[in-house]
């Protein structure tokens, strides 16, 4: 899911990070991925025409719930998004919806959460409730935890990013899974990929070996090992091979699963 679109019957995560240095874009493709969250087409998500589509676009819908900075008496964004913010939305997420299936959480500036705001939003991001869903923006999401990026989606509204961009955002995803080596998360973003199409897998897996030169070589922060970093550069290449003889995608996912955490 590239844009802020999802195809028929094409499942949504439960978090995505939204990356732009524009906060007019940010909140335009959150409202978008919103709108998809809810949407009750059964075509392409958000269909735009739909009672929760309409309301999204609105701004009405009881739904989705905006969470920004305060402000302090002269109106201005304070420096910090707050824990209390943050542990109130783990409070309301245990009620259920008013009028759709899910609860949308849109975390406006989310990069200026402090730490124990972060670490409250990890907690809820690791054990989210079936009725819930968030979406981080960002304009420096290396502000944020690696723990939490790695549990969201990350996606770039970047001009000029394109698919190149797409595809470093998956791998970078992918490889702090394996750093962090929790082997269920690690299951459950794959198997959220196994719908991709095999241009935007062979992007990801070509992506994906260049940030591991980039470990290597000391200029990511990511850390694996030097020994590992081999053993998956060499996972990628077999994987590559595969696709070219156009072996399905779910199997090739269902291999990175299966083979990515092997020992840091």
């Amino acid at each position: 899911m590239g844009k802020m679109t999802a195809r028929a019957g094409e499942k949504l995560s439960h978090a995505y990070i939204i990356v732009s240095p524009s906060e007019s874009e940010r909140n335009d493709a959150a409202q978008k991925l919103a709108a998809a969250m809810l949407c009750e087409s059964g075509e392409s998500r958000p269909c735009g025409v739909c009672r929760h589509c309409r309301k999204v676009a609105g701004g009405t819908h009881p739904d989705v719930i905006i969470v920004e900075r305060d402000t302090d008496d002269k109106g201005r964004r304070k420096r910090e998004i707050y824990v209390g913010r943050i542990r109130a939305i783990v409070s309301d997420a245990q009620v259920m919806p008013n009028e759709g299936a899910t609860k949308v959480y849109l975390i406006r500036d989310a990069d200026y959460m402090n730490v124990p705001a972060q670490n409250a939003m990890l907690k809820l991001l690791e054990e989210p409730p079936e009725s819930a869903a968030f979406i981080l923006c960002a304009a420096n999401p290396e502000n944020l935890l690696d723990t939490v990026r790695s549990r969201c989606i990350l996606l770039r509204r970047n001009a000029g990013e394109g698919e190149d961009g797409e595809a470093a955002d998956l791998a970078g995803e992918y490889l702090r899974l394996i750093a962090l080596g929790n082997r269920a998360d690690l299951l459950r973003w794959c198997a959220e990929k196994e719908a991709m199409d095999s241009a935007t897998a062979e992007a990801f897996m070509g992506a994906a070996r260049k940030s591991l030169a980039d470990i290597l070589s000391g200029r990511s922060g990511i850390p694996i090992s030097k020994r590992r970093c081999l053993e998956l550069d060499g996972l990628f290449s077999k994987c590559e091979r595969y696709l070219k003889l156009n072996t399905g995608v779910r199997h090739v996912f269902g291999l990175l699963s299966a083979d990515g955490i092997g020992g840091k």
